[in-house]
Order: structure tokens, then sequence, then C-alpha cells
């Protein structure tokens, strides 16, 4: 091929890539979707012709000793080549598995550790090397796109995957564009979200101010970040602070409406002020209508929330731990120091569990019980608290696998981590044991399993951690009477993701 028709299919491939993906977030209905799905498949097809081209082109420069690459494709067409098929392999590599099976029948399969090795390849990028080996000069002009796929990777969706996620490649890219571009919005953010990553919140915070100070045309960007610290501080567990930054966007951002408004809405119900109160039922009432679809489906999130609303009006205006739980959707629990854990979050939690204690003798009387739900209530709420309490545990004997941690800290998780473990044992163990009477939150047994498999996994019992892991993608009922469930359970999907996710992990012995 000439220089030309190279760049030709090149940009034919990027373009039609860029509107099967606009075509699929906006199709309205099954044959829309359907047809942009083709149009991905034409451009997978492209990526991984031209992926075959530039290895055989490769292959016959070495053999003639002209070296490890030919010469004469430049390195513009190279980036692009090597972003194509990355994102390609990544994608597929990301699909649960029951949808992956229905893909390999027509011959694509994802490889992970190939995609990531073609988006490193763009900059050099090495484990070995703390620089990358692609000069300012030698760049191809897709290189920091490429860069920003890996960090997006490594930082944002290391949320729902184990294997290949590595925070200190996402360390070094970010360094080494943090000293090219020092104002960079996407570079100041990605620091922000590595420290998030690394349970250093306050840190984040900082990163996260210098990233909407650093420009002010789009505002859209600035939305990134204000959801950023929403959840940052949901993480120290600071709900004042939170709070202003969901008021701001539910009023500014689009995104998902539904999501703002109940976000501020549990705010103002966990700090509990009495003034608050008719606020709070009006920012309820109207999460349902504020509800929208994307390729024709709802949301999963905004369904799960949708239901909190209607609950919390069933049960005259009252929601067990809110914003906790709304924190745990979002990694604010994983996220958090151990000393917030420990000093803001489990005494909540103790708090709610003592008040449901004063009914364990009679259960109807607890809530609501004029209205004759009140043991269904309890039991709800008795399983939510008894959740969050384990995974606050879990994460007290086993902070997330990419937490900083100073002496001190170290010291007292390693002296209190048998005990925190056995207080989280104790807790999941009581989710599954009341599973037959939860009435509304099915969920909770679910993400249970899945808690308890990776606190089994820390403890290095690879296999019950499995056993756990492959109840929840058995698609059984394990809260033992499901007969009060209609249909799925909330965020299954997203369950499926992380539990097939952290089945990989194990297989890999990757920390979970």
């Amino acid at each position: 091929m000439t220089p030309v028709e190279r760049h030709a299919e090149l940009v034919y491939a990027e373009s039609l890539f860029e509107k099967a993906l606009l075509g699929i977030v906006y199709s309205g209905d099954w044959l829309a979707f359907i047809k942009e799905a083709l149009n991905m498949r034409t451009t997978i097809n492209i990526y991984r012709q031209l992926g075959k081209y530039l290895d055989t082109v490769d292959a016959e420069a070495q053999a003639s000793g002209l070296g490890s690459e030919d010469p004469s494709v430049d390195a513009h067409f190279r980036s692009g080549v090597y972003l194509g098929a990355g994102m390609s392999n990544l994608i597929l590599s990301l699909m649960p598995s029951k949808l992956l099976t229905i893909v390999e029948l027509f011959g694509y399969k994802g490889d992970r550790r190939a995609g990531l090795a073609y988006l490193e390849r763009a900059g050099g990028w090495s484990v070995d090397l703390e620089k990358p080996a692609v000069s300012l000069e030698q760049e191809g002009v897709r290189r920091t796109i490429c860069d920003m796929c890996l960090l997006i990777f490594h930082l944002v969706l290391s949320s729902f995957v184990f294997d290949g996620v590595d925070i200190r490649m996402a360390q070094k890219i970010l360094d080494y564009h943090i000293q090219r571009y020092p104002n960079g919005v996407f570079f100041l953010f990605g620091q922000g979200r590595l420290h998030l990553c690394r349970s250093q919140p306050a840190t984040a915070l900082e990163y996260y101010r210098k990233a909407l100070q650093a420009q002010s045309q789009y505002r859209n960007i600035h939305h990134i970040s204000y959801w950023e610290m929403a959840v940052t501080h949901f993480a120290l567990w600071e709900l004042p602070e939170s709070l202003e930054y969901w008021r701001t966007l539910a009023t500014e951002a689009t995104w998902s409406k539904a999501t703002y408004t109940y976000g501020r809405a549990v705010c103002l119900l966990q700090v509990g002020d009495e003034k608050d109160q008719e606020e709070v039922a009006a920012l309820m009432a109207r999460v349902p209508e504020l509800r929208q679809r994307i390729a024709g489906k709802s949301i999963p999130l905004e369904k799960l929330i949708a239901r909190k609303a209607r609950k919390f009006a069933q049960q005259g205006g009252r929601l067990a731990l809110p914003a906790l739980e709304f924190a745990y959707i979002f990694l604010g629990i994983a996220h958090a120091p151990r000393a917030v854990l420990l000093g803001r979050i489990l005494p909540v939690v103790d708090a709610q569990l003592r008040a449901l204690d004063a009914h364990a003798a009679d259960p109807a009387t607890y809530g609501n019980g004029a209205s004759g739900r009140g043991a269904d209530e309890y039991w709800d709420d008795r399983a939510l608290a008894l959740f969050l309490k384990g995974v606050c545990l879990r994460f007290v004997a086993y902070p997330d696998k990419d937490a900083v941690l100073g002496a001190e800290d170290e010291a007292a998780m390693k002296e209190g981590r048998a005990e925190a473990a056995r207080g989280a044992t104790k807790a999941f163990e009581e989710v599954f044991a009341q599973g037959p009477k939860i009435v509304y939150d099915h969920y909770l047994v679910y993400y249970a399993h899945l808690e308890y498999a990776r606190l089994l996994a820390c403890e290095r019992d690879k296999e019950a951690a499995r056993r756990h892991l492959e109840l929840v993608l058995s698609g059984k009922p394990l809260e033992v009477n499901p007969a009060a469930r209609k249909g799925k359970y909330s965020m299954e999907n997203a369950l499926h993701v992380r539990a097939h996710a952290a089945l990989e992990g194990l297989e890999r012995d990757r920390p979970l």
C-alpha cells in the first residue's frame, strides 16, 4: 500500500468507529443498535488487517537488516493502528462472559494483554523503564490518545477489572505528561484519580480543584471533576461538602439528572436536619420522573435509585444509611482511608444497628410500624446495615490493593486485621442467613457474596472465594426465598461484570 492508501484505510476505520459508537449510544431501538454493531465489526476487521500489515512489513524489514520497524511506515500511521488495535482488543476483553461467548462465535476474541501492549507501543512504555522509549520527535499524532486510553483503563476501569491493571504504569504516564502539559485538564484529573485509587482522597481533591482552574471554556469538563469531588467527599465522609457538588450537578449537568437529584437528597437525609425533610421529599418524588434511556434501555443505576425513592415514600419519608449505600456503589468505601472508616463511617453503621436492635424482640414495631410493614422494613434495613458493616470491616482488615498506608496505619492494620476480618465474616454470614426475610433489597445478598469472596481471596482461601463468585455467576436465587422478587435484582449486570473480573483475577493470582 502507498502512504496515502494506508492513511485512507486508517481514517475510514476511525470514522466508522466513531459513527458506530455514537449510533450505539443514541440508537432508540434494537434494529439501529444491530446496524451500528455491524459497523463496529467492520471497524475491527480493518484494524486487524492493518495490524497484520504492520507485522508483515516489520518482519520483512528485520529480515533485510533495516531494524525492528519498517522505516517507510510513518509514526502517525503506526500510532493510529496501535490505538485502533489496542482499543478493539480491550473493549472485547471487557465484555461479560455471556456476551463474549456470542462474539467469539463470529471469530472475535479480545486479548487484554495484547491490547495494552499495542497502546504501550505507541509511546514506548515498559514496566522496566521509568521514561518512554519514544521521544517527542519520534511520536505519532495519536500517541497522546493511546496514553490517555491507558490511563482510563488503569485508573477508571480498574474499578471493575483486576487483571492487567498497573497503577505504577499510570503513575509513569502521568508524570511524563504533567511535565509536558502542566495545565492539561485530563492529566490533572488523572492525578486526582490516581490519588483516589491510592486511598488518598484529600490529595485527590487538590488535583480536581487544579483541573477546575485549568480551563473555563468547557463547562462539561468541570462536571467530570464535580462528580469525582462529590464521590471523593463520600470517601472522607464529608456529606455537607459532597452535597454542594450534587447540587451543582443537578442544576447544570444533564448526564443523569436522576442520579444527581438522588445524591442531593440522600446527603440531606443522612445529615438528618428536620428542616430539610420537605426538600428531601420533593427531591425523592422527582427521581423516578428524571430517569432516561440509552439504546432504548433503562440505566441500571437509575432503576435502583428510583426504587429507593419509591421506598422512601412508602416508608413515610425514611431510608436507612442512604448516603453510605450510595457511596458504596461509587467505591466511596473502598477508597476511604482507614482512619475515616474507623472514626467516622463505622460509628454511623453501629448507630443504625443499635436502633434496629431496639426492635429485635418485635420487628413489626420498627420504622413505619403503623402501616403494617414494620417487619419488612426491619429485615431490609438490618441486611443493609450488616452488609455495609461487613464491607467497611473488610477494608479495615485488607485495604484496597492500591491503597498507600503510612507506617502507623500499616502497623495498626496488621495488629487489628484478624478481629476486623472476623467481624466482616460474621456480618456477611448474617446477611446470607437473613436473605429469606428480605422483601425489597434482594441485591444485598448477591453483593455480599462478591465482597465475602474478595475477603476470602485476601485471606488466601482461593477455593472458598471461587465458590462464592461462581454462585453469583450461576444465576441461582441466592436469597433462598426469591418469590418476593420480580425479574432481575438491582445492578445485576454490573455485579456479573465485577464477579467475572474477580474470578479472572483470582485465576491469575491477582489481588482483589
